[in-house]
């Protein structure tokens, strides 16, 4: 696999960075988008570490006109686009009665419209590479509850997003999947713990072992799990593979 290519959003923490740590080793070329520079510099060290060419964007997908930009520069930079990953994307855990519209507006256009447009925009380097697209969901789509139901909207959307350009991809030989993970220890979820533990007076180790009771889940997922799985679906040998949700989450969702 000389030359080849993977664009990978949210690169800059968690499990964006994770697989485009974990894409080095299959692509020669990573290009890295998110809205935090440094940290993106320090992904595209370890990227170069891992032996690949890293290409910093700093942008913001939320912005309608970054799509436009992050496809110009990965096609003048590298002539090609082999895998698209949608990874980018937080959403304010909210309840249904107390988000604003501004904080669902916020949610939707980053991960969910960011990903849609950026994805419009690469298909036809996609189609001539005969591409693989991720989108980044999660398993609240299987199961929303009232107190962060704009999480649970917006991944279920996603979902049938992937499925919908699943669809196109048939024709256009374009494989599109989508992953759904479950409780994952990333940076963000630890400064989640640090922020709702004082105020429910426990300990931040606590509050860990609470959620995890309440997931019903022995312990929660590293994001270079959550990166072997994306690798895999842009890896030939799941070239079959497409149209389909694939759920990570150590059991939490019990239902068939």
């Amino acid at each position: 696999m000389t030359g080849n290519v993977a664009i990978v959003t949210g690169a800059s923490q968690g499990i964006g960075k994770a697989t485009a740590v974990r894409l080095a080793r299959n692509f020669e070329n990573i290009v890295l988008v998110a809205r935090n520079r440094s940290n993106l510099v320090e992904t595209a060290d370890e990227v170069t570490s891992a032996g690949a060419k890293p290409l910093v964007l700093d942008a913001d997908l939320s912005v309608p006109a970054v799509a436009d930009e992050i496809a110009v520069e990965a096609m003048g930079k590298f002539g090609r686009i082999d895998a698209l990953l949608n990874i980018a994307g937080a959403v304010p855990q909210v309840d249904l009665f107390e988000m604003t519209d501004e904080q669902w507006e916020a949610g939707m256009a980053l991960k969910l419209h960011g990903a849609r447009r950026l994805t419009i925009r690469c298909w036809e380097a996609l189609k001539a590479s005969k591409g693989a697209v991720v989108l980044t969901s999660g398993n609240s789509a299987l199961f929303p509850k009232a107190g962060y139901a704009a999480v649970g909207t917006i991944n279920a959307a996603i979902v049938a997003l992937a499925k919908a350009f699943a669809d196109r991809g048939l024709r256009d030989g374009v494989q599109v999947n989508s992953v759904l993970p479950g409780p994952v220890m990333t940076g963000r979820r630890k400064s989640y713990l640090e922020h709702w533990a004082p105020i429910h007076n426990v300990s931040v180790e606590d509050a860990g072992r609470r959620f995890l009771q309440d997931s019903g889940i022995a312990r929660y997922g590293e994001p270079e799990e959550i990166a072997e799985l994306m690798a895999f679906l842009v890896s030939p040998p799941a070239r079959w593979l497409t149209g389909a949700q694939l759920r990570m989450d150590g059991g939490e969702v019990t239902s068939i």
